[in-house]
């Protein structure tokens, strides 16, 4: 086929769909393609959504990742109805128009994820919000600038967006409270930092719920305000309600066109993002990730994977032959002033894979402490007692401290496939304002090797 008659079809406009389009217009100008968007806002950093309603980046639109799309026809507000894989038509409809067929000769789903909504009565009251796009946060803004303003929250939900989210509206000048269903916050972290960053939270004016299910929501008898409801015999009252309790891949259309669904409902890719369907692939946080440590399908929704599984989708749609190298789950926040990272598996993970992890923690100076300004960092890392494979590590440390440079090397490791001992082998800068001769990375390494000995 060449280039003229090459119709390329994406579903979905955010970072996979988006990083699709934009390589197949790199290796092939010619190429028709189409992005369908459901909203207005193609390729917003839904990561930045916090920092808008914070007032830290006080202009919404600032939160673009681009604004030019060269050689890319974007349909908004255009919704994708049905796939027909024999013809290889999408049927599309706009809010004013009426349903229209789109040919190709290569579909990418990049569908993305939907919030998880929690079966709790009053999920449909006003005041009651769910973040998970441009159109919320706007939404959600509105509320924080009314006459009377909003001045208080509860937020539903101890993941990232969840506490994220708490911290902005303190930086707003809200009560805020968070309500977790476990023991502590932030469950993609191993306990001991859950309960740190719990306490950073309540440092900062945060009311921290543990342990407790929200049951219902209802309007309060001044009718302007929410009345929460949880187990334990909790009760609140807030002027905003915001619910965080996680995502899942938004997979029913492929689902409907023949494409089988995975982990968690996720659609099935190869390494070249292909489906079982021919001539349809998927992208991003609708479809699995390969998982490098664990060498089989995952979900792991996470922008940074998305963007990756985009631009090979994009080439695979081309005839290329690039695999998608997997993903090992890396991620950091800040929260007030700390910042927590971590990479590869939790302990859990790691014994159900048939590994036998043993964990460690230590603290370090972030850098030489003779030099003003030192800091304490908390390393905690993973490893197979069996063989010394680099499992996962976690970083807990003062925001503005070197975090994500360190997570960023034992996530190259753990991609390459290292042994602990081997991180003490890596060439790591020095000087006594940024590091010690022995890096943090390598000091908890050589702590892991000397236990296991």
């Amino acid at each position: 086929m060449n280039s003229a008659e090459r119709q390329v079809v994406v579903i979905g406009g955010s970072d996979a769909g988006v990083s699709a389009a934009l390589r197949i217009r790199e290796l092939d100008h010619a190429a028709n393609v189409t992005i369908l968007l459901k909203d207005d806002f193609p390729n917003w950093s839904v990561c930045g959504l916090p920092y808008y309603l914070s007032g830290e980046t006080p202009d919404w639109r600032e939160l673009a990742h681009r604004t030019e799309f060269d050689g890319i026809d974007i349909l908004r507000r255009h919704v994708a109805k049905r796939i027909d894989p024999v013809a290889q038509t999408v049927a599309v409809a706009a809010s004013t128009d009426t349903e229209r067929l789109l040919s190709y000769s290569s579909l990418i789903i990049a569908t993305g994820a939907a919030p998880v909504q929690p079966d709790i009565p009053g999920m449909d009251l006003p005041r009651v919000h769910m973040l998970h796009t441009m159109g919320d946060a706007l939404q959600v803004n509105r509320l924080l600038e009314d006459d009377p303003p909003s001045r208080s929250a509860l937020i539903v939900g101890a993941g990232y967006i969840g506490l994220e989210m708490a911290e902005a509206l303190v930086h707003r000048g809200l009560d805020v409270t968070v309500v977790s269903r476990a023991g502590t916050v932030f469950p993609t972290v191993d306990t001991p930092f859950g309960v740190a960053i719990g306490e950073e939270l309540q440092r900062n004016g945060v009311t921290l719920v543990t342990d407790c299910t929200i049951e219902a929501i209802e309007r309060a008898k001044d009718r302007q305000r929410l009345q929460i409801r949880g187990s334990r015999d909790f009760h609140d009252v807030a002027d905003l309600v915001l619910v965080a309790t996680g995502v899942q891949p938004e997979s029913h259309l492929a689902a409907k066109a023949g494409a089988k669904l995975g982990t968690r409902g996720a659609i099935q890719v190869d390494r070249a993002m292909c489906t079982n369907v021919p001539n349809i692939l998927a992208a991003g946080d609708c479809a699995e990730t390969w998982h490098r440590i664990l060498r089989c399908p995952a979900y792991i929704p996470l922008g940074t994977t998305a963007h990756k599984q985009g631009r090979v989708a994009g080439e695979t749609a081309l005839g290329g032959n690039r695999l998608f190298a997997g993903s090992v789950g890396t991620q950091i926040v800040k929260l007030f002033e700390l910042s927590i990272a971590r990479t590869g598996l939790l302990k859990r993970e790691a014994i159900s894979a048939g590994f036998d992890p043993a964990t460690v923690e230590m603290e370090a100076w972030d850098h030489k402490a003779y030099y003003p300004g030192a800091r304490k960092l908390r390393l905690r890392i993973m490893g197979d007692r069996r063989t010394g494979q680099l499992l996962g590590a976690q970083i807990l440390g003062p925001w503005g401290a070197e975090i994500s440079k360190r997570i960023d090397i034992f996530a190259a490791a753990l991609f390459h496939g290292m042994a602990v001992a081997e991180l003490n082998d890596l060439d790591l800068s020095y000087a006594p304002p940024f590091s010690s001769p022995w890096d943090p990375v390598q000091m908890v390494a050589q702590n892991w090797v000397a236990r296991r000995a």
